[in-house]
């Protein structure tokens, strides 16, 4: 016995030291940053491979057109290179739309000015011999907007490859102050960045798919350039059309110059450049950041310091940083990067690199920065990790880095054609089985065992070069980042799930969620991939013997600085509240910190000095902390930002001010449209007032409906008419069961189906007139739910969609309903597809006087003033100021000159609409759906209509229930809860809360 039990106590410390010494070869493997390399893949095999030799790539990829003898790239030469220079008030034609005029420039002279995005103009050139040509453009950016300009670049009439039609030409951008601001806690505050603009000589390039110049094969004799318009105004001095010279290697590079003849005190010079003091960048979405860490420089000791630049807003090809070096003697220069580069596991991404303008050799052609788990210091170096050099004269040069894509464009294009032989093979599958299912909505009989190999004897060779081309594809981005990685781990699951289906080709017709799913896997893969993050802390222009000690963190280092920033939280303040001026105005905001940052700058600029009213504006992160403050007695004087419901939320329980029996309340009211006014009303009072409004439209792929001879919808009758000649090419259209409505915080209706459409544009009013009733089982309310849940049920509509904007734009969904966060996807991601998609309003049903009603929600944010405030009237003078048109116009444009167009300002106010950077057409198609808002009266008990619809759906559509019967059940609960809450705030039978019903357009307030 005695024997057992020493055994079993030497048994638990063997076990104990087993956990523990795998434990540390886990850690150690975890930390141990060896990884294997792979060797790199060249485009024109992975291209020949997926495309074959033979194969018609359709213009598909400039980059493809660069593996043909004619676009090869020059050898290098020195010597002048030919160039022709076209005056732009030379052109010989252009079209009625272009708005052209002749302007006196002070720099320029007479210059071309061309006031709208749209259009064409073309130029007659005389080209004295056979070659590749590249295009110049000296140009001025007008100051209207926050894109780039856009002008596509048409040949004797016609598109030479794929990316002419979409051709930018950069804005600079600098920032405003510097040293930035500081708020009242030691915060810095990002001021709004000062558009640069003076003429730019830019060659017309394409960092997708090529890190020099786009090239044109011309033949000798008399061509026409078109430039055609896309997007944004400019002023056109002159085009150039140029032979490339070509580039050196950095062997050539360096027999260009003279070594050193530097004294020895002279070698050991160094200059460190804070990456956040860039001279100029080339998007107002390119922003700097704040980065806590050891040895970062300035260290932010505790506070919001934006100390480095990039990140995830430097990633979009052709997005360039410049930075302004000064070297004291004429000679070579090494440069050092310290950087971050750890957004995509395991992917490099690249930089072209110029110096003055110029890329100096070929290997500063998009070079590799290799993934990492951490801040680096690295020099601009070759494989072998020898430093390359640069020469500079004496004085000031401007080093610039440009986000750089190209090297992944073999990819993309293999993964887009891959994309389109699936579709292919899903559509032979369909017809040949009759599933036209989308999804997990599938219609097939699942006991019928099918002969797939006899209707279809080629099937198996089509899923075996499917593998293929994803394995080729796999080596390729394996090799173009050195290392495993996320991208290439999807590429090989997507090649073992198709190496499963050859397995049992008979048994394909079952598979076809299957086929999607790969096909979805890669649209998916497709921006990882074009994506190009890169954070930079500082560079170091240094003389090749000088070895700056500039220290890099260890693991030491990081202890001792967590615990610094620990011990600093005891006593520093982080809460702007500790500063408020107990006699000032306090106003909450329930956004994010730019927002709250650019609104206290326009206070102190312009409302203050105008009504002398002090502001304290605080930020607010989490929506509660409105409704815990107003339950403890400590709630602000207006709050902004909140949801939709909020204010009649609160209103209902007596802690929201009746803001119509202010003076100029009714002047207030005509900025924005009644329709969504009806969702501030209740039992006769208004209690907030909406700052932006989130518009359903209807996006489509004009390229995909003008190919299968579609029209875009303007009825749910033309939906179902077009939807068996999407489903047949394995296709589908997109109605959102789930309101995207991503911008609003805390609502009861944002995460639920959007049901509001249905019911609205069918006449359907969800309550009674006195608001104390539901109305769901009306004979028009029946109506409404069938025609909604048979989308899904009768026409197989997709049930859940993951991202409408992949399935957009790999063409799966090329029409279909959308909110505008699609549109700012669209102009940010995927600018292939500009010009190819259009935006309208959503389908509606058909009146009898030949309109179609298009009646649908447009949820909003909303301002609204707390009943217990003690400055009620400085705090509706402050709404008053915010929500006019000069105020949100201003806002509007300002917010977006921080980040770009993903920060655009959807501004409930309908005359500052007009002022923000919509196009014409845009803002046509918006105003348009905005005559036909329609939001639901809040009531008590009223955030049970959107759960109890949802169960409703969920019970037809899933689960097969009668509609009558799944509509009544959910009325009844509906019904039970609204009594509810009607004893609870004390209503009697009697109480009317005088629903308005609201069944004519908006016509008022806008002009069309």
């Amino acid at each position: 016995m005695m024997k057992r039990l020493n055994s079993r106590r030497l048994v638990v410390p063997l076990i104990a030291i087993g956990l523990i010494a795998t434990a540390l070869v886990l850690i150690w493997r975890s930390l141990d940053d060896e990884e294997k390399a792979y060797p790199a893949v060249a485009a024109s095999s992975l291209l020949d491979a997926v495309f074959g030799e033979e194969g018609e790539m359709d213009s598909h990829s400039y980059l493809m057109s660069l593996h043909t003898p004619a676009y090869s790239e020059s050898a290098y030469r020195e010597g002048e290179s030919v160039r022709i220079t076209i005056p732009a008030l030379a052109y010989a034609a252009s079209s009625e739309d272009a708005k052209l005029a002749r302007h006196d420039d002070e720099q320029r002279g007479e210059v071309l000015r061309w006031s709208n995005g749209t259009g064409w103009v073309e130029w007659h050139v005389e080209v004295p011999e056979d070659g590749v040509y590249g295009i110049e453009a000296l140009y001025k950016p007008m100051d209207q907007g926050f894109s780039p300009i856009v002008r596509g670049v048409a040949i004797d009439g016609e598109l030479s490859f794929q990316e002419a039609a979409h051709i930018e030409l950069p804005r600079y951008w600098k920032d405003g102050d510097r040293p930035y601001p500081r708020n009242a806690i030691g915060n810095e505050i990002m001021p709004v960045p000062q558009e640069v603009l003076e003429w730019q000589l830019e060659g017309l390039k394409d960092y997708s798919v090529s890190s020099e110049s786009l090239l044109w094969k011309l033949s000798q004799g008399e061509h026409t350039i078109r430039l055609v318009g896309v997007r944004e105004a400019m002023a056109l001095h002159s085009l150039t059309l140029y032979k490339p010279e070509g580039l050196p290697s950095y062997a050539e590079y360096r027999n260009r110059h003279s070594e050193d003849k530097l004294a020895e005190d002279e070698r050991l010079w160094h200059m460190q450049i804070e990456a956040e003091q860039f001279s100029r960048k080339s998007s107002v979405s390119l922003r700097t950041v704040s980065v806590a860490e050891p040895f970062i420089s300035p260290d932010p000791k505790g506070r919001l310091v934006y100390n480095a630049v990039g990140g995830d807003s430097w990633r979009n090809a052709g997005e360039r940083i410049d930075w302004e070096v000064e070297v004291p003697h004429d000679g070579y220069y090494a440069i050092d990067v310290k950087y971050f580069q750890g957004y995509n596991r395991g992917a490099s991404v690249y930089r072209t690199i110029m110096l003055d303008g110029r890329i100096p050799f070929r290997e500063m052609r998009s070079y590799r920065f290799s993934a990492n788990r951490g801040m680096e210091l690295a020099a601009l170096a070759n494989d072998d990790g020898e430093p390359y050099l640069f020469y500079m004269e004496k004085g000031k040069h401007v080093l610039s880095m440009i986000a750089d894509t190209s090297p992944a464009k073999p990819a993309t294009a293999a993964m887009i054609e891959l994309g389109r032989q699936l579709t292919s093979i899903i559509g032979e599958i369909r017809l040949i089985s009759g599933n036209y299912g989308f999804g997990d909505t599938q219609n097939l009989d699942d006991g019928r065992v099918w002969e797939l190999s006899k209707y279809a004897p080629d099937m198996e060779a089509k899923l075996q070069s499917l593998r293929g081309g994803l394995l080729d594809i796999r080596a390729y981005v394996l090799g173009l980042h050195g290392y495993d990685s996320d991208s290439a781990s999807a590429l090989s699951s997507s090649a073992n799930k198709v190496e499963h289906l050859l397995e049992d080709i008979e048994n394909l017709p079952h598979e076809i969620k299957t086929l999607m799913n790969i096909q979805s896997s890669l649209n998916n893969l497709l921006k990882p991939l074009e994506s190009s993050s890169l954070q930079l802390d500082y560079l170091v222009v240094r003389t090749p013997g000088a070895k700056p000690e500039l220290p890099m963190p260890d693991r030491w280092d990081r202890t001792k600085y967590a615990a610094t920033n620990f011990a600093r939280t005891f006593f520093q303040r982080y809460d702007t509240n500790e500063e408020n001026d107990e006699d000032a105005l306090t106003v909450w905001v329930m956004r994010g910190r730019e927002y709250t940052d650019l609104l206290q700058m326009l206070i102190q600029q312009e409302f203050t000095p105008l009504t002398g009213i002090e502001v304290n504006v605080n930020l607010i992160a989490d929506p509660n902390v409105l409704l815990m403050g107003n339950a403890a007695g400590n709630q602000p004087d207006v709050a902004l930002g909140a949801s939709m419901e909020a204010p009649v939320d609160f209103a209902m329980r007596g802690a929201a001010e009746d803001l119509s029996a202010y003076p100029g309340f009714q002047d207030v009211m005509e900025r924005f449209n009644p329709g969504i006014m009806r969702s501030y009303a209740y039992d006769g009072g208004i209690y907030g007032l909406p700052e932006t409004q989130m518009y359903n439209m209807l996006f489509y792929r004009k390229d995909i409906l003008e190919e299968l001879g579609l029209a875009p919808p303007d009825t749910w009758e033309d939906v179902v008419a077009l939807l068996p000649t999407l489903q047949e090419n394995g296709m589908s259209f997109m109605f959102p069961k789930l309101a995207m409505m991503l911008e609003h915080q805390g609502g009861n209706l944002t995460s639920r189906p959007d049901f509001v459409l249905p019911f609205y544009q069918q006449g359907a009013p969800f309550f009674t007139s006195d608001g104390m009733e539901p109305t769901l089982t009306s004979q028009e309310g029946i109506a409404a739910f069938k025609r909604w849940t048979e989308w899904f049920t009768k026409y197989n509509l997709p049930r859940e969609v993951p991202n409408f904007f992949n399935h957009f734009r790999s063409g799966l969904m090329p029409v279909g309903v959308g909110d505008l966060t699609m549109y700012t996807q669209l102009m940010t991601a995927a600018p292939e597809l500009v010009g190819q998609w259009g935006m309208l309003p959503v389908p509606g049903v058909a009146r009898e006087d030949g309109t179609v009603a298009r009646w649908g929600p447009q949820l909003t944010t909303s301002a609204f003033i707390m009943r217990g405030s003690d400055k009620k009237d400085e705090a509706w003078k402050f709404m008053e100021w915010w929500t006019s048109e000069e105020v949100q116009s201003r806002y509007g444009t300002d917010i977006e000159a921080y980040g770009g167009i993903i920060y655009r300002w959807h501004t409930a106010n309908l005359k500052a609409m007009t002022l923000l950077p919509w196009s014409e057409e845009e803002l046509r198609q918006l105003q348009e759906q905005s005559r036909w808002a329609k939001n639901i009266p809040l009531v008590p008990g009223y955030y049970f209509l959107a759960r109890e619809l949802d169960f409703a759906w969920n019970a037809v559509v899933v689960e097969g229930d009668p509609p009558r019967e799944a509509l009544e059940k959910a009325e009844l609960s509906l019904r039970r809860e609204m009594q509810r809450k009607q004893k609870e705030f004390g209503m009697s039978e009697e109480t009317d809360l005088s629903i308005d019903r609201y069944n004519e357009p908006y016509e008022g307030g806008i002009e069309r």
